[in-house]
């Protein structure tokens, strides 16, 4: 299960902003709609008007300055990758990629699995660390012993590491909120995409119960949430209403 959540996050593109992407405008309303406007370049839904794409009056409408292209909601700039990633998180040298929108999951269950890995030789050395040092005679060659005393640490170590990260991250999910985020939250506590801890989980892990420690989606989550294709996000109505105020 680790190296399955592992290879995963390493090959799962955490999702890009397609080439001159554009938010579909709501004809009634007039406001950007959040949801992707794929293949809508030269139609009549493209925003091509200079003010929106410079100064927009619309303030859902965001545009990034390196890539020189309106990006969706959630959305930052990689300065490694040189791209804009969906909901990103960060990059992960671990991995070799960015955690967003469409791997964060598997991340999290690399972390669950790499945790659950170290704890568990971690307890399984415990018996022969604890004799290392109480024990007068003690079986085995002493590189062996040289072996199991540098493993129990290291392992014991990564545990408490990884520990201290899952549990920074399991929050963060709860909270419906990325590590970029959790800056900006700083500045603003009332946070529009808090929905409740519920509706937060499943916004990552899904509603289907059966995958939820395995690093795949159902087919219904992924027709059903379009929140699992990094453009969408729902908000809170009271909060969108006070903004609007």
């Amino acid at each position: 299960m680790l190296l399955w959540s592992y290879f995963t996050t390493v090959l799962t593109d955490p999702g890009g902003v397609p080439p001159n992407w554009r938010p579909s405008i709501d004809e009634e309303s007039g406001d950007a709609d959040p949801l992707v406007g794929l293949g809508y370049e030269g139609t009549d839904l493209a925003l091509n008007q200079p003010a929106t794409f410079g100064e927009p009056a619309n303030p859902q409408l965001r545009v990034c300055r390196k890539c020189n292209q309106c990006k969706p909601p959630r959305c930052h700039h990689c300065s490694v990758c040189g791209r804009c990633i969906l909901k990103m998180d960060h990059h992960c040298v671990w991995v070799v990629n960015c955690v967003g929108a469409l791997n964060y999951k598997y991340f999290l269950l690399f972390l669950f699995y790499t945790f659950l890995l170290t704890t568990l030789v971690t307890l399984s050395l415990l018996r022969l660390f604890i004799a290392f040092f109480t024990d007068g005679v003690i079986n085995g060659t002493p590189g062996t012993l040289v072996a199991t005393f540098v493993t129990f640490v290291l392992n014991l170590s990564f545990a408490l590491s990884i520990m201290g990260f899952l549990v920074m991250h399991i929050s963060l999910v709860l909270g419906n909120t990325t590590t970029i985020e959790a800056f900006e939250k700083k500045t603003n506590p009332k946070w529009r995409y808090d929905l409740g801890r519920r509706k937060n989980f499943e916004q990552v892990f899904g509603v289907d119960k059966r995958c939820w420690f395995i690093p795949a989606y159902s087919e219904e989550d992924l027709e059903c949430m379009p929140v699992l294709r990094g453009f969408e996000y729902p908000t809170r109505p009271d909060l969108d209403e006070l903004q609007q105020l």
